[in-house]
């Protein structure tokens, strides 16, 4: 059953783009967060907040309310009810998929974002 809930996790995580795998991971990783990561989270979140500022504008003017994304708390819920362990395991699902679409991701046009 253990298994169950971290496969469903995933699923869902495979199911999000890369702008909503990175909310999610700050979510993850916020100091309210209700998470026990073994991961630095402070070292986690600066560099997944200073990424997402990369890939979304909005993100970077404005301050963004999550409620507005109920994918993401809904599956930040899901984390919260798992053991320790449960946890950790997504989390590196999570960062290592985001690693992932990093490196296979093609450059930004910064350019074009600022105007």
């Amino acid at each position: 059953m253990n298994d169950e809930k971290i496969n469903y996790v995933i699923e869902m995580i495979k199911d999000m783009d890369l702008e909503n795998k990175l909310r999610l991971a700050i979510c993850m990783c916020d100091n309210y967060s209700h998470t026990d990561l073994e991961y630095d989270k402070k070292e986690m979140y600066k560099c997944f907040d200073n990424l997402l500022k990369e890939f979304n504008i909005e993100y970077r003017t404005t301050i963004v309310n999550f409620a507005n994304y109920p994918y993401i708390i809904f599956v930040s819920a899901k984390i919260m009810e798992m053991d320790s362990t449960q946890q950790n395991k997504v989390a590196l699902y999570l960062f290592n998929s985001i690693n992932f679409k990093i490196k296979n991701h093609k450059s930004i046009d910064n350019i074009e974002q600022m105007f």
